[in-house]
């Protein structure tokens, strides 16, 4: 029996030992891991709903979402805590040392506590739980152990048990620290959706970078108005119209009727084409060679609505209008790149 243990032991050892290329390896872990998930998303029950419940009704009444964990489950709980701040439900990471030597300062009555903690054993986690039961929160366990010390203590402990981890000797949390990341995206969107957290929501929080860009911009705070902004009636020659065009250093010209409403688009393209036909061009009234029904925009539209034309439509300039569908901008496609929304 000895001899068969000793030979069991002797080939996982030099399973362990033998060249293994990388790319296969790195496919092994996806494999693993992506297990760990299905197995998660089988287990999720009732209980992920009441966590929900509770967080929602944290945030409706002021409350924040307090973060504890140990080790790398502290490192997933800052990442959790970062979502859920960053779509509408205030969180902060506490340390679970640090805590217990006046950080318990950030809790108060009405909060949140997700507690994040594979083993459900952690003791660092455990020697708070005393600290904050003084307090009038509710607890959520995020564990892998649905019987451990706490989960018992938990409001709530969502299962997050997994198969098996990625390292091959089942021992650094890898398969266990994705499903809690994404237990915690999971908790933070569907707050997000009870919540009725809007775009315009997530743009107020998201001010800097691309992000805000592409959610706060209007198209009136990107086009070129004024002297950039080409416009002629409709009677206007197109001698003349060119020359308004190069003085609005513009490949594009808005063409609006007696009262001022938009009603065509000339551009250098619709020249070069009439040209090689029509010995008379010059002398044309804009009407006769315009293209009617242009691509427009309004100007209170989101900027990042006018890539989405210029994308589907393939044109170089948008003209903007307003209410009135008079033109009072245009968006050239050349000035995007130092906007920075594309």
């Amino acid at each position: 029996m000895r001899r068969g243990i000793r030979h069991c032991h002797l080939r996982r050892d030099l399973a362990l030992c033998l060249p293994v290329s990388h790319l296969t390896q790195a496919r092994k872990v996806f494999d693993i891991e992506l297990a760990a998930l299905k197995a998660v998303r089988a287990q999720l029950d009732a209980t992920f709903d009441r966590a929900v419940e509770i967080l929602v009704e944290t945030v409706a009444h002021r409350g924040k979402v307090i973060v504890v964990g140990i080790g790398k489950s502290g490192n997933i709980g800052a990442k959790i805590a970062a979502t859920l701040t960053s779509t509408g439900a205030p969180s902060v990471v506490l340390n679970s040392v640090d805590a217990l030597h006046g950080d318990l300062g950030l809790v108060n009555d009405g909060d949140a506590v997700l507690a994040l903690s594979y083993s459900g054993e952690s003791e660092e986690l455990l020697n708070l739980l005393p600290a904050l039961k003084r307090f009038a929160v509710k607890i959520i366990a995020l564990t892998g152990a649905p019987k451990s010390s706490l989960a018992r203590h938990s409001d709530v402990a969502l299962n997050l048990r997994v198969p098996r981890e990625a390292c091959p000797f089942n021992l650094a949390p890898t398969a266990s620290t994705t499903v809690m990341l994404v237990m915690g995206d999971a908790l933070a969107l569907a707050v997000l959706r009870a919540r009725g957290f809007k775009p315009s929501d997530y743009a107020k929080r998201h001010p800097a970078g691309a992000i805000g860009r592409a959610l706060l911009l209007r198209v009136g705070d990107i086009m070129r108005t004024g002297e950039r902004n080409a416009v002629a009636r409709e009677t206007l020659s197109v001698r003349d119209s060119l020359l308004v065009m190069t003085q609005a250093k513009s490949g594009s010209l808005s063409v609006i009727n007696a009262r001022g409403k938009l009603v065509g688009v000339f551009t250098d393209g619709d020249f070069r084409r009439h040209m090689s036909a029509d010995e008379q061009l010059l002398s044309r009234p804009l009407k006769d060679v315009m293209t009617r029904h242009p691509v427009c925009i309004r100007d209170n539209a989101l900027a990042v609505e006018a890539l989405k034309v210029f994308d589907q439509r393939q044109i170089d300039d948008l003209i903007v209008i307003n209410a009135r569908r008079e033109p009072v901008g245009l968006v050239d496609s050349q000035d995007l790149p130092k906007l920075k929304i594309v």
